[in-house]
């Protein structure tokens, strides 16, 4: 697809977002409660007790022990193919597509860039919290296990926590998040909390985690999920950035402080369904007339029964540049093909008026 016909199916998403959002009147920004707060502080104190459990290889180390060697993909080996695919909706990438998708459409519809910058936020939490941990810890996992009973901490894996658990619980939970209705929030809660128990629970059965790996993914997700509101002034301040940029570059480009090429690619994105063009600054700095200016001029003299004087001809060194498409065919130098001097001939015999009768 070219470049100016992507850019002209882009054109009615951007002067949509012009105008202004058309939010739901029972549709409220999450605030920071009390009672989030409280639960807040309670799932942080959870977190803190798995990783603390697992530093002291205590119980919850020896029952990760006793489920790897029962080995439930050995148990139940005819639930292998159909949780290959299910463990998927934990994946980073394959879910951020779909649910990206789907809050575009959103963001489309409400004329609000609100529902993917708080995906992008979520997201980056999810990576620099998860991401660290993983990387500090170390720990191995099942498959690759070196020493029976311990917690094969610092031995440079990146499995604590289930990365597939927190980004399931924070991709599907974000949906539920940003829900317009009350009662579209609690279904979707509850088909985020499927989800996410879903896919822990089959990273488990596959042996690609420990138990407690995925007791930690799941907590680190609703930390996540609860720690949001805090981050909508950002996300709000966010999204204001991005329209003062836009308005930015619509006034750079009405004083003609862009670069032609940069303009062309520009204007379909920020002329708001085509309302205005940018101003093209002539070298000595007037403003080109528009063509139809010059063509009603033209009429205007035609009928007055004169033609409009002849302009004077441009010097070379002021000449406008013109695109390829618009030059006049040369027959290169060097080449094999001769001059077509017959069709040269045909032109300049179509263009002498015809005499005699």
């Amino acid at each position: 697809m070219r470049t100016d016909q992507l850019l002209t199916r882009l054109e009615p998403v951007f002067a949509r977002l012009d105008r202004e959002p058309e939010r739901p009147a029972h549709l409220q920004t999450p605030q920071m409660s009390r009672h989030r707060v409280v639960l807040l502080a309670s799932t942080l104190a959870f977190y803190l007790a798995i990783v603390v459990a697992v530093l002291m290889t205590s119980w919850l180390v020896r029952l990760d022990w006793q489920i790897m060697f029962f080995r439930p993909y050995e148990q139940w080996p005819q639930l292998h193919a159909f949780l290959d695919y299910l463990v998927v909706l934990g994946q980073r990438g394959p879910t951020a597509v779909m649910v990206a998708a789907w809050l575009g459409w959103r963001s489309w519809r409400q004329h609000t860039l609100r529902p993917l910058i708080t995906l992008g936020v979520a997201l980056l939490l999810l990576n620099v919290t998860v991401g660290a941990v993983k990387l500090g810890l170390g720990r191995l996992g099942p498959h690759y296990a070196t020493q029976i009973g311990s917690a094969e901490l610092f031995a440079g894996g990146d499995i604590f926590p289930s990365g597939h658990t927190a980004n399931a619980v924070v991709t599907w939970g974000i949906l539920a998040y940003l829900a317009s209705t009350s009662v579209t929030r609690r279904v979707l809660s509850i088909v985020s909390a499927v989800v996410s128990l879903s896919v822990g629970a089959t990273t488990v059965y596959l042996g690609t985690h420990w138990v407690s790996d995925v007791l930690l993914g799941w907590t680190a997700g609703i930390l996540i999920m609860l720690a949001l509101p805090w981050f909508e002034p950002l996300i709000a301040r966010a999204e204001a950035y991005v329209f003062e940029l836009r308005e930015m570059l619509r006034r750079r480009l009405e004083e003609g402080r862009i670069s032609e090429p940069v303009a062309a690619a520009l204007t379909p994105l920020l002329s708001a369904g085509g309302k205005w063009q940018p101003r093209r600054a002539t070298g000595t700095g007037a403003q080109a007339p528009a063509p139809a200016a010059a063509a009603a001029t033209a009429a205007a003299a035609a009928t007055a029964g004169h033609s409009p004087a002849p302009r004077p001809a441009a010097h070379p060194a002021a000449r406008p540049h013109l695109i390829r498409s618009e030059r006049t065919p040369v027959t290169p130098a060097g080449s094999r093909r001769p001059a077509h001097t017959e069709r040269t001939a045909a032109r300049g015999a179509a263009a002498r008026p015809a005499t005699g009768g």
